[in-house]
């Protein structure tokens, strides 16, 4: 119970109730109706990761402002393809975890999501999940995988929980960080957040065999505070559809892509039709991977079609 109007952090978000860490400690919180109709077209409007400004309200507390945020990551909502959701905001860096079996992550998705990451300014490494199980085939599928993403310029670990590859490294790059772990249901999401802390209670589930999928397991984001700094837990996303991202400027959003740009003989090249496009010929040389160009058109496509 708090006395006075004050600032707090959002640590977890069901839609309902709200969670919030202030310097006195944590409290539940709901939001002032009020802040649902402010032209905001998300379908939640307070997210995990929001600073905002609480104040008593009888016997228990009352959001009442969101702070302006830094960053976010977002994605279009499920069902509604006017709306959007928000999966967390104020982040200072962003895993990815993949992995390319039971189950596998599509490359779009993983596109998609580093599209996203780009264009609201969210610093994000690529984790390979699963490691320990990359053998034979696998293991070229993995190095194929690592040399695409490697060659656009992110960071890619390879993790195996069971072993602890990879645990010390990630462990390090979350020092006085805010750092969110996204990925699809099944790829160990809440064992990586429990392999940095095994204090914290995270639930974990199994593959469903039937489709080789992932249980869900987290049901809403939640931030937990380790001795490293803050880590976003979320629930496992089964698409990630993209959202005000304007077409004149996906091509930026595509690193390997802009740095070819300047090369191509116009300088608003759409890198779909026009000739002497510098991309399309680095993709039909094989310099630019062929995965990645497919997404930058089904990006587009998908923008024409919400557009109509």
């Amino acid at each position: 119970m708090i006395e006075q109007r004050v600032e707090a952090t959002v640590i977890s978000a069901t839609g309902s109730w709200y969670e919030v860490a202030t310097a006195e400690g944590v409290l539940r919180c709901r939001i002032r109706g009020r802040l649902r109709l402010k032209g905001v077209r998300s379908t939640n409007p307070v997210v995990v990761g929001d600073r905002v400004v609480v104040e008593p309200d009888g016997d228990s507390s009352v959001i009442v402002e969101i702070l302006p945020r830094h960053n976010y990551v977002i994605r279009r909502a499920s069902n509604l393809s006017k709306e959007s959701h928000i999966i967390a905001a104020n982040i200072d860096h962003a895993l990815l975890l993949v992995t390319l079996h039971s189950p596998s992550t599509p490359r779009e998705f993983v596109d998609r999501f580093l599209v996203t990451c780009e264009a609201y300014k969210v610093p994000v490494s690529i984790i390979l999940g699963k490691a320990d199980t990359l053998t034979g085939e696998a293991e070229s599928e993995a190095e194929e995988f690592e040399s695409i993403y490697r060659d656009a310029g992110y960071e890619v670990i390879r993790l195996s929980s069971l072993t602890g590859e990879g645990v010390e490294h990630i462990r390090a790059m979350l020092h006085g960080r805010t750092t969110l772990v996204a990925g699809n249901s099944g790829v160990g999401k809440s064992t990586l957040v429990g392999s940095i802390d095994p204090t914290l209670d995270i639930r974990t589930g199994e593959i469903s065999d039937s489709h080789h999928k992932g249980k869900h397991t987290t049901t809403f984001s939640t931030m937990y505070p380790i001795k490293e700094g803050y880590i976003i837990d979320t629930p496992g996303i089964k698409g990630f559809g993209l959202i005000d991202i304007d077409e004149r400027e996906l091509c930026r959003y595509f690193p390997e892509m802009m740095r070819l740009a300047p090369d191509c003989r116009f300088y608003n090249c759409t890198h779909v039709h026009e000739p002497g496009c510098a991309v399309r010929e680095a993709v039909e040389q094989g310099d630019v991977a062929w995965s990645r160009y497919e997404s930058y058109l089904k990006i587009l496509d998908e923008d024409d079609k919400y557009r109509k």
